[in-house]
C-alpha cells in the first residue's frame, strides 16, 4: 500500500498526495522537524524536474511546512550533474552515482555565501521520497554540512528494507 503511495506521487503526478501525507511525516519524524528548522528538498536535475514537471520531494517539503508552520523550505541545493536512477544500482554504484552530484545552489559566489549564510548553525532537515540506502541523503548533508549547517537530518515517505535487514 506504501508502495503504491509513493510511486502515485513520485510517477503518477498525484501531488495532493503530499498533503494528505504531511501530518503522518511530522507525527512520526519525531525531533526531526523541530520549531525554526529549514526544510531542504532533494533536487532533482533540471532536466529530469522539467521531464517531469514537479518534484516530489519539494511537494513533501512544502506540504510539511503547511502543516508544521514552525519550519520554513529552503531551495539550499542543486544537482550538478545528471545522474542514473538510484533504483537501478547496488549499495555501492549508489554512491559512486551521486558522490559531487549536489552544490549549494546559486550562480553566483555572492548567492552561494547568501544561502550558505542562511544555513549556517542552523538544523536543516533534508527531504525526500524514498530513503534506500542513503547515499543521496548522504552526499546532500555532506554539502550542507560544509556549508555550515549545525545539524543535518532526514525525512523521507518511504525506507526501503533489504531483506538482510528485514531478518535481523
Amino acid at each position: 500500500m506504501l508502495r503504491d503511495l509513493v510511486h502515485a506521487v513520485k510517477y503518477d503526478e498525484r501531488r495532493t498526495l503530499a498533503a494528505a501525507l504531511a501530518p503522518l511525516l511530522i507525527r512520526n519524524a519525531g525531533d526531526s522537524i523541530a520549531a525554526g528548522a529549514l526544510l531542504v528538498p532533494v533536487p532533482l536535475h533540471p532536466w529530469r524536474q522539467w521531464s517531469r514537471g514537479f518534484n516530489q520531494a519539494d511537494d513533501i517539503a512544502r506540504a510539511i511546512a503547511r502543516h508544521a508552520r514552525s519550519v520554513s523550505v529552503v531551495h539550499a541545493l542543486r544537482r550538478v550533474r545528471h545522474t542514473r536512477p538510484q533504483s537501478d544500482l547496488d549499495a555501492g554504484a549508489r554512491r559512486r552515482n551521486v558522490r559531487g552530484a549536489f552544490a549549494l545552489a546559486g550562480w553566483t559566489p555572492r548567492s552561494r555565501r547568501r544561502r550558505a549564510g542562511r544555513l549556517a548553525d542552523r538544523h536543516v532537515v533534508l527531504v525526500d521520497d524514498v530513503m534506500t540506502t542513503g547515499a543521496t541523503l548522504e552526499a546532500c548533508a555532506e554539502v550542507l554540512r560544509e556549508a555550515g549547517a549545525r545539524e543535518v537530518s532526514a525525512v523521507t515517505l518511504a525506507r526501503v528494507v533489504s531483506p538482510a535487514q528485514r531478518s535481523r
